[in-house]
């Protein structure tokens, strides 16, 4: 095996070393294809190939990566890759002239070029081009991987996006729903009247979730700053100045491990919504989770692995109490103490720090029990307050809060909850959680004086949720893990370069 890699790196190498060569050929001719600045585009391939009828008899320009090409004598025929799919084109000597045509015969697998063209049909039946001029747009000095060993490591996939996007359609597919995703939450929400904004990414105190911060130091005003772990307290904040339907998709950053659900750098996407409560979010959220599906699917049908989820019908809600029963048998309506609590995780198994609160077990057996049986749309409601420190209690029963959790495939999709909006309640939560970081919780939160500040002003009754757009992307394009649907996912540095 060893001498048989040797073999093929030497057979690379010759290969880099030919399109070298070819290159310094045309820079001495003259020819330098970095020259160029710019081709007149006028169609995709797929345009072409989907409207042949109107298409058919008419010149073209197409411009893209050369994926094949088949040289026979005076003719030849090659294969040209754009945005939006790939097309054929018959190279003639005596269309483009003999020079060109030599000139074309030199071209490697992997360059861009441009061909002008008119558009026909072979007579195998495949529409193609009839080229006329035939441009050198840039050239490639790498060999495209499928050469010798195919595109199939996962690892340099996602530190070579570049690569793969070129050899895997499906790839290139993907990333455009995500697109997608995303404009179509824009307009959903415009439609609806919420105001785009945007929020510091570089805060002193990263509050708003349960989450480990990365942290930084700002040589110019000499202070330690973090990473966002959430949007929430500044677009809470710009409800109390007044602005009643906000929201923000952007990059929050979150120094925890990597998985196939999870990457330190994630895009989330919060609303808020004044004179509303997490009833309100639910109603929105299942329409918005329509909308989207619809657009970018085509169905209210998602088909994710061997699950298939019907957003078209009202999605189930459940108390997390009620689920906790229904799936592990144990009914915490009964358990009114922290003792009876730990004896029903000690006779069920479950594992608690000392720390842990009645709601931080009853949270406990929901992950243990509930989650992976939650597969189609199911919003979970009305959580323990000892994990909830931003949320409005229930007023007929302050143990719990006016929360929900969107669930889809077993998954975490959305949180949302009844916006707290009493500065002397916050303020005690702050508490409560700073003495449980000082516990040893490194999720936990800190008190934030500002906002404080701000719920003092006053703060309406409002509504708030969060989405992961990566893992919506996931559910949309039935993508296996979140690093399949991030661009660059976070890697280990090799040698201090890649990321």
């Amino acid at each position: 095996m060893a001498g048989q890699s040797n073999t093929q790196e030497q057979d690379i190498n010759q290969l880099l070393k030919v399109r070298r060569e070819k290159l310094k050929d045309l820079l001495e001719a003259g020819k330098d294809p970095f020259q160029i600045t710019k081709y007149d585009v006028t169609n995709h391939s797929i345009d072409v190939k989907d409207d042949f009828d109107s298409y058919e008899g008419k010149v073209v320009s197409i411009a893209g990566r050369m994926m094949s090409k088949r040289v026979m004598g005076k003719a030849s025929f090659c294969n040209i890759q754009d945005l939006k799919g790939n097309i054929q084109s018959y190279v003639a000597r005596d269309s483009i002239g003999e020079e060109a045509y030599k000139d074309f015969k030199k071209f490697d697998i992997g360059d861009i070029i441009g061909i002008k063209g008119e558009v026909f049909k072979t007579k195998t039946g495949e529409i193609s081009l009839h080229a006329q001029e035939v441009t050198l747009l840039s050239k490639s000095l790498q060999i495209l991987p499928e050469k010798f060993h195919g595109l199939r490591d996962t690892d340099i996939r996602y530190r070579q996006r570049y690569t793969d996007l070129i050899m895997n359609s499906e790839v290139k597919d993907t990333f455009i729903k995500r697109s997608k995703v995303i404009s179509c939450i824009r307009r959903y929400l415009d439609e609806q009247g919420f105001m785009e904004v945007e929020t510091p990414m570089l805060v002193a105190n990263a509050g708003g979730a349960a989450a480990r911060p990365f942290e930084t130091h700002f040589n110019a005003l000499d202070e330690d700053l973090r990473l966002r772990i959430s949007l929430e307290l500044y677009l809470k904040r710009l409800i109390v100045g007044g602005l009643e339907k906000v929201y923000e998709i952007g990059r929050v950053f979150r120094n925890e491990g990597l998985d196939t659900r999870h990457n330190p750098e994630f895009t989330l996407m919060e609303l808020y919504q004044a004179y509303t409560d997490y009833h309100g979010m639910m109603d929105l959220t299942e329409k918005l989770y329509r909308f989207v599906a619809k657009e970018v699917t085509g169905s209210e049908i998602i088909k994710y692995g061997d699950h298939e989820m019907d957003l078209s019908k009202p999605f189930e809600r459940i108390t997390m109490v009620d689920a906790v029963k229904k799936y592990s048998g144990i009914d915490f309506n009964t358990i009114s103490t922290l003792e009876e609590a730990r004896a029903a995780a000690k006779e069920k198994g479950i594992e608690f720090e000392e720390r842990h609160q009645k709601g931080d077990i009853l949270n406990l057996f929901f992950e243990e029990f509930v989650e992976d049986h939650l597969i189609q749309p199911t919003f979970v409601m009305d959580h323990p307050v000892e994990i909830s420190p931003l949320t409005k209690k229930k007023p007929d029963n302050p143990d719990y809060v006016e929360r929900f959790e969107f669930f889809m495939n077993g998954w975490e999709m959305a949180n949302a909850y009844s916006e707290l909006n009493d500065p002397i309640d916050q303020k005690a939560r702050f508490e409560e959680q700073e003495k449980a970081f000082a516990a040893g919780d490194a999720e936990a939160n800190h008190t934030d004086e500002d906002f404080l500040n701000a719920l003092s002003i006053g703060m309406p009754p409002t509504g708030g949720i969060g989405f992961g757009i990566d893992r919506m992307v996931m559910m949309m394009t039935d993508s296996a893990a979140i690093r399949d649907v991030l661009l660059f996912p976070t890697m280990k540095t090799l040698g201090g370069k890649d990321q």
